[in-house]
């Protein structure tokens, strides 16, 4: 990589010649930053990954100098310059909307021919996305420096970054990349919010701030004294922040860069740099301050890995990595505002992140019961917080993310997030979306090159916790509450019995008092880690049957209290507890360590699953009860994946480009919803779809039905499946859908 990093360096300082940036510095440095932005984000190796590098170095070239993508394509191949061509074309988006704003003062939405140009810059960024990324890392790069320009300028284009390029990254899965951006923005946007919220997480996690230790504190539960709430009511109107004055380059400083939480050495740089040894006070408060949360996560970090050390083993393959991050102000903010708490109740604000090797995915089972006898270690070590425990690998959350998020008393008894996870979890939720196109040459292995993850999106949008009274006397209360969560179990329902890093299949056999207790007949000869990690394999149905044999097995022999059973199946009683969970109870009543987690079912798998134990109670066979369709199950070779993974980039731009056009009144009065939200079919009198197997997109007209998409292929008259399922020749298609014709 470095030869052709070292010519294209040479081939900008030439062709930028002369031309200095707003802040005095040569334009080269601008590009070099833009590289090594992106040599964090690519592979280390691999042509694409060069070819990425260099065009982000070169990608001002052809707009800024006079030189020719000619020359570039001479130089340095087809491929770098298609990508810099690219770059230059995507600028278009930012053009495209501040002429609609300043133009169609009146007007919501996108005229026919400037919502054709965005769908076809869209559709041609799926072919290739790399150009996405070495935009991101170019308004990077720029958001960093943004002090040099005037306020109200500088101001736009935090609003304008933020509205598109943040929610393109979000969409794409580069989490950590985001979460910069965002608080670049933020600070330009909101800065006595940015400095508010940086000096109370601060004075939160200062290792003076705090006294004591409480063993436990609920959901509702309030971490500072009545008159010292910081409600998210005291972050909406003008404040007076201290004697410290701020310039906006200050608070860009105080935005830690992505990349320290992949690098120790960085991270040990940064904090040194925000003067984190707290005895001096010339630099600006807020730097202090993030310096104070930069090292009380430090501190945390450090206590895990000791109390890791001290409790686990060294199993090869199996090596267990800690990472840690902050979340964004920006992301903060915005959950305190959905939620309506103060920013005390915001316990994910700090994340320590334990990942369990799993030897290149040949030891799932024991990874997954190793992440939850770690979940037992982190328990032991800090107390956990009531109800803030959530089991994402028995449960995964839609987009298939998978981890133990657990919230706990840190060190200084202020909340701290520990994420667990298998390496393969890791590395989907790091990579999920953006993995096809950054990693898919031969070799390429997947690099923690990402300090968020998917859980950051997936929080924001669809995180429903529940709160709960601090109060003891309110137990009652709180279990009512945490039973809302259960009100849909039934007798038969399958769950998972957790016993420090024992995982056993069970199902529930009674629910008395009214479903606050249960009781669960566990199989001890049915382990469930390998089932755990592939909720959504094509095997899931034989594991079903598994459940449902259990199930009838104990209805058969007639067991229907605690401790009937037999050498391998044993009944056991269970009670909901104020944590959230179902808690194993001996015969005295008391609650012990050992809980169930309740399996929660898609709608495809409660009709797999119930088929199941109808066949099983019926005594037929259970040969294939799903209807999974080719697209369904696309795991069976690397083509069939690399397609779905363009179906789902597919979709994900067709969403952005719905929420681009909702945008494009940006700074107007706020039309109806109902007004400027339509869908790009309706504007552009069109569909996109994909044609399966080959991946082809295709655009039609508007009401085009399965049979115009045969006929544009030259198989009219075929039978035609439509995300997967037999379509009527008469349906019509939509954007994205993905159809396959069959001979």
């Amino acid at each position: 990589m470095q030869r052709q990093v070292q010519k294209a360096i040479a081939f900008a300082k030439k062709a930028h010649c002369g031309q200095l940036r707003k802040t005095g510095d040569p334009y080269l440095t601008h590009c070099i930053h833009t590289g090594r932005i992106l040599a964090i984000l690519v592979p280390s190796s691999g042509k694409r990954a060069v070819d990425t590098v260099v065009a982000g170095i070169l990608h001002d070239v052809i707009d800024d100098t006079c030189e020719s993508l000619h020359k570039i394509e001479e130089d340095f191949g087809d491929d770098v310059a298609k990508l810099v061509a690219g770059v230059s074309r995507l600028s278009y988006i930012n053009q495209l909307l501040r002429r609609h704003r300043r133009i169609h003062v009146n007007s919501g939405t996108l005229d026919p021919e400037e919502a054709n140009n965005l769908r076809v810059m869209l559709l041609g960024m799926v072919d290739d996305p790399r150009v996405v990324l070495i935009k991101l890392a170019d308004r990077l790069h720029n958001m960093r420096t943004i002090y040099v320009l005037p306020l109200p300028k500088a101001q736009a284009v935090a609003e304008e970054t933020l509205v598109i390029w943040c929610s393109l990254a979000s969409r794409l899965g580069l989490w950590a990349l985001k979460a910069e951006l965002e608080d670049l923005c933020f600070a330009v946007l909101q800065p006595q919010i940015f400095r508010k919220m940086r000096a109370d997480l601060a004075s939160m996690w200062s290792p003076i701030s705090r006294a004591g230790n409480l063993r436990r504190i609920s959901s509702r539960a309030s971490l500072l004294p009545l008159d010292e709430k910081s409600l998210t009511s005291d972050y909406e109107g003008a404040m007076e922040i201290d004697e410290d004055i701020t310039s906006m380059k200050d608070l860009l400083e105080a935005v830690a860069p992505f990349d320290i939480w992949l690098d120790r050495r960085k991270r040990t740089k940064f904090l040194n740099s925000l003067g984190s040894t707290l005895e001096t006070h010339t630099k600006p408060k807020v730097l202090r301050d993030a310096g104070i949360a930069l090292a009380s996560l430090v501190i945390c970090e450090e206590a895990l890995e000791r109390e890791l050390i001290i409790s686990t083993s060294y199993v090869p393959g199996m090596e267990v990595t800690l990472y840690s991050r902050l979340k964004s102000l920006y992301s903060i903010h915005s959950k305190m505002k959905r939620k309506d708490v103060s920013i005390s109740k915001v316990y994910d604000a700090r994340a320590l992140r334990v990942v369990v090797g799993d030897k290149n995915g040949t030891l799932h089972g024991p990874a997954v019961q190793c992440c939850y006898n770690l979940l037992d270690i982190v328990h032991k070590l800090w107390t956990p917080i009531d109800g803030e425990f959530d089991d994402y690998i028995v449960n995964p959350k839609p987009s298939g993310y998978q981890s133990l998020h657990t919230a706990v008393q840190g060190p200084d008894s202020s909340p701290l997030e520990v994420q667990i996870r298998t390496q393969r979890m890791h590395e989907y939720a790091e990579h999920g979306l953006a993995a096809h196109w950054l990693y898919k040459e031969t070799g390429n292995k997947f690099s923690s090159t990402s300090s968020m993850d998917a859980s950051e999106i997936d929080a924001s949008e669809i995180e429903a916790s529940p709160y709960f009274s601090k109060d003891m006397e309110d137990q009652s209360s709180n279990v009512d509450d945490l039973f809302q969560k259960y009100s849909s179990l039934k007798v038969g329902h399958p769950v998972l019995r957790v016993e420090g890093s024992h995982l056993l299949a069970a199902v529930i056999i009674r629910m008395d008092n009214g479903g606050r207790e249960l009781l669960v007949a566990v199989s001890f000869g049915l382990a469930a880690s390998e089932a755990v990690v592939d909720r959504r394999s094509s095997f899931q149905i034989k594991r079903w049957e598994a459940y449902a044999r259990l199930f009838k097995k104990v209805s058969d022999e007639w067991w229907c209290e605690p401790g009937h059973g037999d050498w391998c199946t044993c009944l056991e009683k269970y009670a909901l507890s104020r944590d959230g969970m179902y808690h194993k109870q001996d015969q005295f009543g008391r609650l012990l360590p050992t809980f169930i987690q309740v399996i929660d079912l898609t709608e495809q798998e409660e009709y797999e699953y119930w088929t199941a134990v109808s066949a099983v109670f019926d005594g037929r066979q259970i040969d294939s009860l799903t209807s999974r369709s080719s697209f369904e199950s696309l795991n069976s070779n690397s083509m069939e994946a690399s397609i779905n993974n363009k179906v789902r980039l597919l979709r994900t731009m067709l969403q952005w480009e719905e929420k681009l056009r909702s945008e494009a009144s940006l700074g107007q009065a706020k039309h109806d919803e109902k007004s400027y939200r339509c869908p790009g079919s309706v504007v552009l009198g069109e569909v996109v779809i994909v044609c399966w197997p080959h991946g082809q997109i295709m655009r039609l007209r508007t009401g085009s039905t399965a049979a115009d998409a045969a006929r544009r292929v030259g198989l009219e008259g075929k039978l035609v499946l439509i995300n997967g399922h037999l379509a009527l020749p008469s349906t019509e298609l939509k954007d994205g859908d993905v159809v396959e014709v069959r001979l």
